[in-house]
């Protein structure tokens, strides 16, 4: 308990270099690393910093992949601001390595489709087309310390590519997670996520040609500045309402600080029905702030409503099972967000 109080002060100390700051948003790089890969966590719009467990955790809080039985397989597909046409594929696995201990692994790609090349001379195209993309990679390990303190730390490599030019770079991501009540019915987790150095773009479109004083061609490279990372820190508490004996109900909530961008503000609900069938919605508010110009209300276009359902089969008798998972988060403009996800949990 007294290791998980240090944690705790140090995080919550730190949030001061991580509070939001809508005058630095678009400025950071790496923004991939913000998108909600996974459908549980779509509909509740990472309000479950303290109730996620298993692979899907890993996004929002990767000490609850310590929660998984042995084996945790999860798979999603979005298609992201639908009018965009931009498809999210997500693959995770977590596998149970000893008593306490948990490790993950984590893809995330994202297919822009093919988009024509354009120059000065061709504006409208016809001279060929290339396929932008951006891809992550995790490696994740999780412990449970005791029966109520859990931790767990990702490290994570990312590219992001276009025609002829491109970047990649390193981050990692920590959590934290304390439960307790009498039924272990209430959760505390924190977070901090995309933490590293800035990186740089290289590639053959920062090459510039000319002549020199003498007429002859040289080729030399711009340099670019470096992108820093989307740090944020998340602080999230969960409680289970048990309604009846096959009823259940979860209240999340958590607060986002974000290092570019406001902080955000999200509840969360979701219903269980004898583990079989749950429905969850939350709603999602940014801080508001004497630096937000009055003539708009936001700076992000997905702020508000998201909800979505599991369909849920038991697979054996330790808790195993396999569910479909259903997630729609409401955006203005772009059409909304739409996820289809399954998980098999051994």
């Amino acid at each position: 308990m007294k290791k998980f109080a240090i944690i705790l002060l140090s995080l919550v100390a730190a949030l001061p270099a991580f509070s939001g700051n809508p005058d630095r948003a678009g400025a950071a790089g790496a923004d991939q690393l913000l998108i909600t890969p996974w459908t549980r966590t779509l509909g509740l719009q990472s309000s479950n910093v303290a109730s996620a467990i298993g692979a899907e955790s890993i996004f929002t809080n990767v000490a609850g992949l310590a929660l998984i039985g042995k084996t945790d397989l999860l798979f999603s597909t979005t298609d992201y601001l639908q009018s965009a046409d931009i498809t999210v594929a997500s693959l995770a696995l977590g596998q149970r390595v000893g008593e306490s201990s948990v490790i993950g692994i984590t893809v995330t790609s994202m297919d822009f489709g093919d988009i024509d090349i354009t120059t000065t001379d061709n504006p409208e195209g016809g001279i060929g087309t290339f396929a932008p993309n951006m891809t992550n990679v995790g490696v994740s390990y999780a412990k449970a310390f005791s029966n109520s303190i859990y931790g767990g730390i990702t490290f994570r490599y990312f590219q992001e590519s276009i025609a002829n030019v491109g970047g990649s770079g390193l981050a990692f991501d920590a959590g934290i997670r304390y439960i307790t009540g009498p039924r272990d019915n209430i959760r505390i987790g924190i977070a901090l996520k995309n933490v590293g150095p800035a990186y740089d773009y290289g590639g053959d479109a920062l090459a510039v040609e000319n002549n020199d004083p003498s007429g002859n061609p040289r080729t030399f490279f711009e340099r670019t500045s470096g992108a820093e990372l989307p740090a944020l820190i998340s602080i999230g508490a969960a409680y289970d309402f048990q309604l009846a004996e096959k009823h259940m109900l979860t209240a999340n909530g958590s607060f986002i600080s974000n290092s570019f961008s406001t902080d955000d503000f999200v509840i969360g609900l979701e219903y269980s029905f004898n583990k079989r069938f749950q429905i969850r919605g939350s709603y999602l508010s940014e801080r508001k702030g004497n630096d937000l110009e009055s003539n708009f209300d936001r700076i992000n276009a997905s702020t508000g409503l998201a909800a979505g359902a599991s369909i849920t089969v038991p697979m054996n008798k330790d808790g195993g099972f396999l569910s479909i998972d259903y997630g729609y988060k409401v955006t203005e403009p772009f059409g909304g967000i739409q996820s289809i996800g399954l998980n098999l949990s051994l």
